[in-house]
């Protein structure tokens, strides 16, 4: 164990090169300025040896199984708040090189909310790998699609661009109405504002 002793006092430096207004506690003695500090009756003592970081790993990592429900919520609030927990920096156990977030299940997709213009003004681009091929999309034409996409495109964009993000985006489950075929698994139920 490591004991640290605590100073009764600090001599600081001269006075004549100090503007004296920004201490406190001070107290002049012939040339030089002291600032005073309470005496502890006890020595400060840490047991370092109790101190051990916890990484888990797969073997370790606890599930569990989670369903929100987007209708009318943001769609950036609900992103980062599911990227969160799909990411398991809920946990105390968070490790970043681990995949230990949670599995999410997001139910009633289509209903999210944009704010502003952005549902008609937003744009989505993306390239076909030809020349000349850039493509354009408003949350709009993809909600017309494929209603879900609109909130996969966000949460993925706020997971890590990895084999570590590729495995994450595996535990998010999108259905654009209430029905969902995950009953068994018993998802605990999470109301994000």
């Amino acid at each position: 164990m490591r004991q640290w002793p605590v100073p009764d006092t600090i001599v600081l430096h001269n006075i004549r090169n100090t503007n004296t207004n920004i201490f406190p506690l001070h107290l002049y003695f012939s040339n030089y300025l002291i600032l005073l500090r309470p005496v502890l009756k006890k020595q400060i003592t840490v047991d370092t040896l109790s101190y051990k970081t916890i990484s888990a790993n797969k073997a370790t990592v606890d599930k569990q199984w989670v369903l929100i429900d987007a209708e009318n919520k943001v769609l950036g609030r609900l992103s980062s708040e599911v990227a969160k927990i799909l990411r398991g920096k809920h946990k105390p156990s968070f490790t970043p090189h681990v995949d230990c977030g949670d599995n999410v299940i997001i139910i009633n997709a289509e209903k999210v909310k944009l704010t502003g213009r952005k549902m008609s003004e937003k744009v989505y681009v993306r390239h076909t790998g030809y020349p000349g091929g850039q493509r354009f999309a408003t949350p709009e034409l993809l909600m017309k699609k494929d209603p879900t996409m609109v909130v996969k495109k966000a949460v993925h964009g706020m997971l890590p661009k990895n084999k570590l993000g590729a495995a994450i985006r595996k535990n998010l489950f999108l259905y654009a109405s209430t029905e969902h075929p995950h009953e068994a698994q018993k998802p605990k139920t999470i109301t994000i504002k």
